[in-house]
């Protein structure tokens, strides 16, 4: 099922996507504690609504981490001179990060003037986990949506570490809603990232180093997952900062990360004093 998280009256509630409805369920809380629920709750038909007048929040806007992938795609290893990882390279980005669908991406011109894109399939955990092996990871996760890895190059390569270029305020687009695990295998995906309508990224799940179940088995060992956590799987091939010339985020651009079986993530940018 595609699962949605959206403010009505000042609460944020739960709903499920059919078609270009959304239907709320008979349940009173955020998306991070309807992950936890044993079952999902009934659907109320009778208070059905059309997409186009509900805004759509972040899928999750309180876990507990945000825990994102670098270099997982030859392509991308490749085009950024990078070396083959032995193990995942891992970082984090804050939650102050997270955005929605619709929302904007902000940044200071004085903070940083080198704003890239990233698609990406993000992970949902759905229940604790620690130390779980690859045969079984697949049973910790609750479901996929799709993730920007929005980043401010000048900050991450400058720095050489990357957590304040990737934790910048709105630098975490997810969304539009989750698809559960049940409805979808994570390896196999088409993944693509347009531009203003142009497609800068074009590959395929298939295409990781370390797939969704290697991830979450190595992460597990490291740092205990909970529920409503994410995990951003890496980017493919064709990332703004290695084009020649180089490709910047600038005011006014609309950039949309689409996963086959999720749906497009869609936000526009604005470039602040």
């Amino acid at each position: 099922m595609k699962v949605a998280q959206y403010c009505l009256n000042g609460k944020l509630q739960v709903g499920l996507i059919k078609g270009d409805s959304l239907i709320p369920f008979k349940f009173c809380g955020d998306l991070k504690s309807f992950i936890s629920l044993p079952e999902p709750p009934q659907i109320d038909n009778s208070k059905t609504l059309s997409l186009r007048e509900v805004k759509l929040a972040p899928p999750v806007v309180n876990p507990s981490k945000i825990i994102a992938i670098g270099l997982n795609y030859k392509g991308h290893i490749k085009e950024s001179k990078g070396k083959l990882p032995k193990f995942p390279l891992i970082f984090s980005k804050f939650p102050n990060s997270i955005i929605g669908h619709g929302d904007i991406i902000k940044w200071s011109r004085s903070i940083t003037k080198k704003v890239d894109y990233e698609a990406e399939l993000a992970v949902v955990i759905g229940k604790k986990t620690k130390n779980i092996s690859e045969k079984e990871a697949l049973k910790a996760v609750f479901g996929y949506t799709c993730a920007n890895d929005i980043s401010a190059r000048d900050l991450q390569f400058g720095d050489g570490q990357w957590t304040r270029g990737k934790s910048l305020d709105t630098f975490c687009p997810i969304g539009p809603w989750i698809v559960t695990k049940e409805e979808l295998s994570p390896d196999n995906l088409k993944i693509r990232c347009y531009l203003n309508g142009n497609v800068m990224q074009n590959s395929n799940t298939n295409q990781m180093i370390f797939d969704v179940p290697a991830l979450i088995s190595f992460i597990s060992k490291h740092f205990t997952l909970y529920p409503g956590d994410l995990i951003l799987t890496g980017t493919p091939e064709g990332v703004g900062a290695f084009r020649k010339p180089s490709v910047w985020l600038k005011d006014g651009d609309k950039v949309e990360v689409e996963i086959e079986g999720i749906g497009r993530l869609s936000n526009t940018c604005k470039e602040l004093e």
